[in-house]
């Protein structure tokens, strides 16, 4: 069973920024390294930005139908 959406929403960026935290403290090269697919920080910033991203994109697609079957 899938988490809650609220829980979700608390739980992301929670994980996100601990990944980060942890990516700072481990890696000697923090701002250069999350330009590596390989690295943690790389996801850890990736991922608070691809949820909003793509909630926008999911409702603007949703929209663009509705507006096209009421026109």
């Amino acid at each position: 069973m899938l988490p809650s959406l609220p829980t979700l929403t608390v739980l992301v960026p929670l994980l996100s920024l601990a990944g980060l935290f942890y990516a700072a403290a481990v890696d000697e090269t923090f701002p250069q390294g999350c330009t590596s697919t390989n690295s943690l920080c790389f996801y850890s910033l990736l991922l608070p930005i691809t949820i909003p991203v793509y909630v926008f994109f999911h409702l603007w697609t949703w929209m663009g139908i509705k507006l096209f079957r009421h026109n």
